[in-house]
């Protein structure tokens, strides 16, 4: 049986004439922190967007654990998306209560634990929350769930840099091993130390999909040197 967890080929995504995703091909095995690198408007959303099932419409294969997206896909995927999973004027134990019934997966405790590290109150709205909080608390929800694929979007880009690290350490102690984690973000130097593989996405296309020791080891450079070389910076 194929350890492959994610397989996309040939993939294309276009918003009427304009091609967001080129031809997309890449493929990750169970288990490990994969780097998805690229400037702002790149494609980055749009792919994992296909990835979750949100986007429906495009040219390509896209498939987890041998399955076409799709329902059964969706179960298997825990997303960090950049909208709000809850409205303001909810409170963290109401959302807490509410995907404890939707999700099978999901482990309260463990939650219970990272809001503690994030000095979260299960008694606080999410109206009196920051933006950087917020982001927090739906980090703690999506890593919390048990599932095979676990896709962030952003995950560091609406805290400070204090907190950066915080949520970096949270992220490497709280998936095991057989779990995969996908990062999309633009901020490589903060977050590269915690990447097995990274890709680069340019203009819709991928320009590099490479173990990140290979990439030290071939150019001498860090993953965030690499990449200011490779688009400019």
């Amino acid at each position: 049986m194929s350890d492959t967890l994610l397989k996309i080929e040939h993939l294309n995504k276009s918003y009427g004439k304009k091609k967001v995703l080129k031809n997309v091909s890449f493929s990750c095995k169970e288990g490990g922190i994969i780097g998805l690198l690229g400037p702002n408007g790149s494609g980055k959303t749009t792919l994992l967007k296909i990835i979750t099932g949100i986007l429906t419409a495009y040219k390509g294969v896209v498939q987890i654990s041998g399955n076409n997206v799709g329902n059964k896909t969706k179960s298997i995927i825990s997303y960090l998306s950049d909208e709000p999973y809850f409205p303001d004027h909810m409170k963290v134990k109401e959302a807490l209560h509410v995907f404890s019934d939707f999700y099978y997966d999901f482990d309260l405790n463990k939650c219970r634990q990272m809001l503690k590290r994030f000095q979260i109150e299960t008694n606080m709205s999410l109206k009196t929350m920051s933006k950087g909080t917020k982001e927090k608390f739906q980090l703690s929800l999506v890593m919390s769930r048990n599932a095979k694929l676990i896709i962030l979007d952003e995950p560091i880009g609406g805290v400070d840099p204090a907190a950066r690290e915080v949520i970096l350490d949270t992220i490497l102690s709280n998936y095991n091993e057989r779990q995969t984690i996908l990062i999309a973000t633009h901020l490589i130097a903060e977050i590269e130390r915690i990447f097995d593989t990274v890709l680069f996405i340019k203009d819709g296309e991928i320009i590099l999909n490479e173990q990140v020791e290979d990439l030290r080891s071939r150019t001498g450079q860090s993953v965030d040197q690499c990449f200011r070389e490779m688009f400019r910076y």
